[in-house]
């Protein structure tokens, strides 16, 4: 197991959801002199417990571009060649590209929370009162909760460490594997423990560290995980095993091979208290209309043109830009628990190049990176609430790349007539991408073109930065993002949320949905819609082609669009083989020739990179320094 400390100075951006900062301390082994400095007084010990927070901003450091963006939602650039592209690849092996999971990350932090546990009291930190400390353990216990939590959906059964483990321990000594449920029932009782001395919601300078509210939250996406057919009697190699380690009546066991409906209820309780307590002492809502005009206004955006829509629709397709770049303080409640970005560059990936054009006539702007299939495309709602596929009041399917016959004929068929949140976190050739952007100007994606300041493939300005697929995403980038002829701009790092409180009635639904509890799904299901601003669903439209749990699946696609949720979403759902196998992902005709015809341009085309899947592809390996470390542990099946 890989308890180092490592000794470092460095400015720590707390896991808060705005800009302030602590120190990391001197965090050395305890046999040195100097490690009583790091609980010598207040201030010291609250720079150790945030220490233990780095592990929650280092997982998401990069956040979507790591081992969550290997999922069906977008491509990067094949040359980037980053973590998540070898990850759908099946690339990763117990030797290769090991880096990519938190499994060190995770065990590392777990030492570090548990030096904090046991020195608190031994220390005797000056100024530090009870209340502190009891607040304090709580937080570490949440942190315990979290780190395993993160553990077990990479690996699935994984090895419990619930207390300071000696550097000098026998590696014979160091825990196996526990069967999975197990684990599910560890972390559960670690994160109720935790809530008894936790506040439900904290003020906006502590924001991001632990809550009652974030313990229920994440109790009750454990439980829903645990219920969900990967680990509910479904898990594809069923006989995996300990070799040696034994715990407890499992036996060697790992993992549940038969069905067990009472899952489904202990998800659906957890979910009910979650969302009892969001919404009272957690002061948690969804982010409403409101506040968003509040932010436009402030902004001084005009509502600007949406095809086929009314000031009410446009209004509700700002509502939903501002919804993944506004805070706390700006009247954004939605956040149950989040991470505040040390870095720009995941927003930098989603902008298209060619903005604008500086002082000396080159281009500035993005990097065109990020860009979104098309089956994101066509998995968005129409404006009446539907799959396109299925709204017998949209275009038909052989004629959505053709022009809609807009002012700007460059629009196709896919994209009018769409959703709010299809407008405001997807782009494609003819949108207005952000009314400033360029130098204050709007942005109207050409992506068509290879002149410098459009957003079209060329080559010889943009050796990798092109679109793969015509696409772009704006859910990361706020509305009055702009950048300037002198080559500044206005980007700023607002929170991105692990979880937010829309999650959890899309979890909630997806239980009624399993329990048989149609019209409960429905209401869960309809609270989310109807702030999307689309019809609400009824009875009448669970047919046998699109169940209740079909219709949970696409909500939670598109609610949870580019969040890290589909990673583990087509996994825990068995989809994985379908979605993510060789010769899925599509785009348009983008990287073929520069200023192709609209006819050339707009032709579905294959991805030109080697993903596939395999069914080892559901857990990533350990690495094989960690089993050679510990002769308990087995391998991940198939590695």
């Amino acid at each position: 197991m890989e308890t180092k400390y490592l000794k470092k100075i460095a400015k720590l951006a707390i896991l808060i959801f705005f800009l302030s900062s602590c120190n990391y301390l001197d965090i050395v082994p305890p046999a040195t002199p100097d490690f009583k400095d790091t609980m010598k007084d207040r201030d010291a010990t609250l720079g150790f417990l945030y220490s233990c927070y780095a592990g929650v901003r280092e997982l998401s450091g990069n956040w979507i571009l790591r081992y969550y963006m290997s999922t069906d939602e977008f491509v990067e650039p094949a040359l980037y060649q980053h973590d998540e592209q070898y990850m759908s690849y099946n690339q990763v092996t117990p030797s290769a590209h090991t880096g990519i999971g938190p499994w060190g990350s995770c065990y590392n932090n777990l030492g570090q929370c548990h030096l904090f546990i046991k020195y608190i009291d031994e220390l005797k930190p000056d100024n530090v009162t009870e209340q502190d400390k009891v607040r304090w353990k709580a937080e570490i216990k949440f942190l315990e909760a979290f780190y395993h939590m993160e553990l077990l959906n990479a690996y699935g059964p994984i090895p419990l460490i619930n207390k300071y483990i000696q550097q000098d321990t026998p590696k014979t000594d160091f825990p196996g594997r526990s069967h999975y449920d197990v684990c599910v029932d560890s972390i559960c009782k670690w994160f109720d423990d935790a809530s008894v001395n936790l506040p439900a919601t904290v003020p906006v300078e502590e924001l991001g560290r632990a809550t009652s509210t974030a313990c229920k939250a994440l109790k009750a996406r454990v439980l829903l995980y645990a219920a969900s057919p990967l680990w509910n009697g479904a898990f594809p190699f069923p006989n995996w095993k300990n070799p040696i380690y034994e715990s407890g009546k499992n036996g060697k066991e790992l993992v549940s091979k038969t069905y067990d409906q009472t899952k489904w209820t202990k998800a659906l309780d957890a979910c009910n208290d979650a969302i009892q307590l969001s919404t009272t002492d957690g002061k948690r809502q969804l982010f409403d209309i409101e506040s968003s005009e509040i932010l436009r206004n402030n902004d001084k955006l005009n509502l600007p043109t949406y095809i086929g829509a009314d000031s009410t629709f446009r209004k509700k397709v700002m509502q939903m830009r501002y919804l993944m770049t506004s805070t706390e303080e700006e009247g954004n409640h939605e956040i149950i628990f989040g991470v505040l970005q040390g870095e720009t560059n995941v927003i930098s990936e989603c902008i298209p190049h060619g903005v604008t054009l500086n002082s000396s006539g080159n281009p500035i702007g993005g990097w065109s990176g990020a860009s979104p299939t098309l089956y994101s495309m066509e998995h968005f709602y129409t404006k009446d609430g539907k799959l396109p596929e299925k709204d017998e009041n949209f275009y038909p399917k052989e004629n959505w790349l053709e022009s809609a016959g807009l002012s700007n004929t460059n629009i196709i068929k896919l994209n009018a007539y769409r959703e709010p949140r299809f407008y405001a976190w997807l782009s494609f050739d003819g949108d207005e991408y952000g009314q400033l952007m360029n130098d204050g100007s709007p942005l109207i994606i050409n992506v068509r073109s290879s002149d410098k300041k459009a957003q079209g493939y060329n080559p010889s300005l943009y050796q990798r930065d092109n679109s793969q697929t015509g696409f772009f995403i704006k859910k990361l980038v706020q509305p009055n993002m702009r950048y300037r002829k002198d080559g500044g701009n206005n980007m700023r790092l607002t929170p991105r949320p692990y979880l937010r409180l829309a999650e959890l009635y899309l979890n909630r639904a997806e239980c009624y949905a399993n329990l048989g509890e149609t019209q409960k799904a429905l209401d869960d299901l309809n609270v989310i819609r109807r702030r999307a601003g689309i019809p609400e669903l009824s009875t009448r439209d669970i047919t046998p082609e699109n169940d209740i749990l079909q219709w949970v699946h696409q909500e939670r696609y598109i609610e949870l669009w580019g969040e890290g949720q589909r990673y583990y979403d087509l996994r825990r759902w068995l989809e994985a083989p379908e979605h993510l196998k060789a010769g899925t992902r599509e785009g348009l005709n983008a990287l073929q020739k520069a200023d192709p015809s609209f006819a050339e341009f707009n032709q579905r085309t294959k991805i030109n990179q080697p993903f596939q899947w395999a069914n080892r592809m559901y857990l990533l390996p350990i690495t094989n320094s960690e089993l050679y470390s510990n002769p308990n542990l087995v391998q991940s099946p198939g590695y």
